[in-house]
């Protein structure tokens, strides 16, 4: 049964948006800004089923895609606004699509998605948040809708599954998702290479990024939090932007003993990024909603207002009231 938000949003299942799917013509399909393997590879497949049934769609990210990406993400043809059905995907909030926001506000007619923080901004909305990633419910969708599936396609669900679970690291992974990994060794796929594409080559400037950011981190809450920062001088000096900088807030979830790790990056004068891992018994969709943000249990983001300094406080104010009720009310403050 499909049940209606008080946002007016529309909460779907499977098989009502696999028929949504077949009634419409004409898709546009976003992505969220800075884009990753889930966002990239969940819009693509998308696109290449719809394709595969007749459909007319295109996908539209907020920023330039990472040439990594090259594998799967094609250029696609133009789709004009007009009687266009606008679709966004891994899209937990409207303001992630970044530059797309002003030209596409309340006009998405269905997201897809798989974090428990959606803010349920579009018309209607499938949800699944027991997906490991945004590419589990595009399967279940092509699956349900029997399209046929091709390398191309497979190549974008594994990519979205991979970077989704930190090549099948994190908690969000279930038996569902090793099986549907399974799957798609049917197809062409390269496992090996998209992994050694993803998780294990990064460029010489990188390197020396991450070297400045561990110069410079903070412990606090007894080593319980590590912050690691990205200035914009940072990232002037060594040449790296945008999603090159993806890799940074995985750096803290292999330090031992920290339970929250938070990387600050700065996208403007007064603005920064804020990425946050954590490990049991925090909750980073908890600390990042006070925030003003959202996402996953154990990954979540926000954007925070106000010079470096300001932005450090706040953000450690609410990583230590989550500690405090995560530890029955005793404090981990320094």
């Amino acid at each position: 049964m499909n049940k209606k938000h008080e946002s007016g949003c529309k909460e779907l299942t499977l098989r009502k948006t696999a028929a949504f799917l077949k009634k419409h013509n004409n898709y546009i399909i976003l992505t969220h800004a800075s884009p990753d393997g889930d966002t990239l590879g969940s819009a693509y497949a998308l696109y290449y089923a719809l394709n595969e049934i007749g459909k007319v769609a295109c996908v539209v990210c907020p920023d330039v895609i990472p040439q990594k990406y090259d594998y799967f993400a094609r250029k696609t043809d133009h789709v004009s606004r007009e009687n266009a059905t606008v679709i966004a995907v891994d899209v937990a909030d409207e303001r992630l699509l970044g530059a797309l926001q002003e030209e596409f506000a309340g006009q998405i007619d269905i997201c897809i998605d798989h974090h428990i923080s959606n803010t349920r901004f579009a018309k209607n909305l499938y949800l699944d948040t027991t997906a490991a990633a945004a590419a589990e419910c595009i399967y279940d969708l092509i699956a349900l809708m029997k399209v046929n599936i091709n390398d191309i396609t497979a190549k974008a669900i594994y990519t979205g599954l991979a970077t989704d679970t930190g090549c099948f690291k994190y908690s969000n992974v279930t038996e569902k998702t090793h099986l549907l990994a399974a799957e798609l060794y049917n197809f062409n796929i390269d496992a090996p290479e998209i992994n050694r594409l993803m998780f294990d080559t990064k460029p010489k400037k990188l390197l020396e990024l991450e070297k400045m950011v561990l110069d410079s981190a903070e412990f606090h809450f007894d080593d319980k939090c590590i912050i690691l920062t990205v200035t914009e001088q940072m990232q002037n000096e060594t040449g790296c932007s945008g999603t090159e900088l993806e890799g940074i807030a995985v750096i803290s979830r292999s330090v031992e003993g920290v339970k929250a790790g938070v990387t600050i990056k700065q996208t403007d004068t007064e603005e920064f990024k804020v990425s946050l891992r954590t490990y049991p018994p925090l909750d980073a969709s908890e600390i990042c909603k006070k925030l003003g943000g959202g996402g996953h249990k154990n990954a979540a983001a926000a954007t925070v207002l106000g010079n470096l300094e300001q932005v450090k406080a706040t953000v450690l104010g609410a990583v230590k009231e989550n500690m405090e009720e995560a530890y029955a009310g005793t404090s981990s403050a320094e």
